[in-house]
This record gives C-alpha cells, structure tokens and sequence, in this order.
C-alpha cells in the first residue's frame, strides 16, 4: 500500500512553457528521465536500465498532466504521478503542484527525487 503525497515548487516561468517541459516527451527527457518515448498515449520513461511505462490519463492545456503507471501486463494500476500548473491570478506567481505515491519507508527518499528532479526542471527553464 501505497501513501499519496503533495509537494509544491515555485516556478519562474510561464504556464505555457513550463506545460511544454511536463508534457511533451522531450520535454520531460530534458529533466525529468534519462529517455521518454510515447507511442499514442503511452509514455515510457527510461532511467539506466529501468523502464517504466504510463499512460496520459489526463491533460489540460497549460494546467496540469496526469500518468497512471502501467502494471508488467501493460494494465492501468491504481497509482499515477500528477503535475498541475498553479498561477496566482493576483500575483501572477506559477507553482508546479506534485502528486505522487510512494511506500511508507520510501517516503521521504521519493520527495528527495522529486526535489531533485524539480531543481534539474528549473535549471533548464533558467529559473534556478
């Protein structure tokens, strides 16, 4: 069993353009994995010699992008990785909200990646 969590990150830069780094193949191999392929709306992402494939459960332009891992036998799983495009109307400020799931002793180890992974995106978005 697995523990859903939320992490935030303020981002300098355009709802557009952050969009085009959380949905577009080779925009999330600029940060987000070694390789990411997509055949339809199945992504495979490639770290080494791991690979992991999801499906685009969602996306709305600008907004946000859900993945719903697959299981071995290509079948949705109950576990997915949401990216979603906050912009403060009033201060025009934009945050990359994150939702994740992780094992309970992998918690901590899986926010650490994804701040990781967060600091890589903002390097390349020059916003770092």
């Amino acid at each position: 069993m697995k523990t859903k969590f939320d992490k935030e990150y303020s981002i300098n830069a355009s709802p557009q353009l952050l969009y085009q780094y959380i949905s577009t193949p080779s925009g999330l191999t600029e940060w987000f994995a070694d390789n990411v392929n997509s055949r339809g709306e199945i992504f495979t992402f490639i770290w080494g010699d791991s690979e992991e494939k999801a499906k685009l459960a969602s996306k709305k332009s600008d907004e946000k992008v859900k993945f719903r891992w697959l299981d071995e036998d290509d079948k949705d799983s109950e576990y997915y990785f949401e990216l979603k495009i906050i912009l403060d109307e009033l201060t025009k400020d934009v945050t990359l909200m994150v939702t994740d799931f992780a094992e309970e002793d992998e918690l901590k180890d899986q926010q650490q990646l994804w701040d990781n992974q967060v600091a890589d995106l903002k390097k390349v978005l020059g916003s770092a």
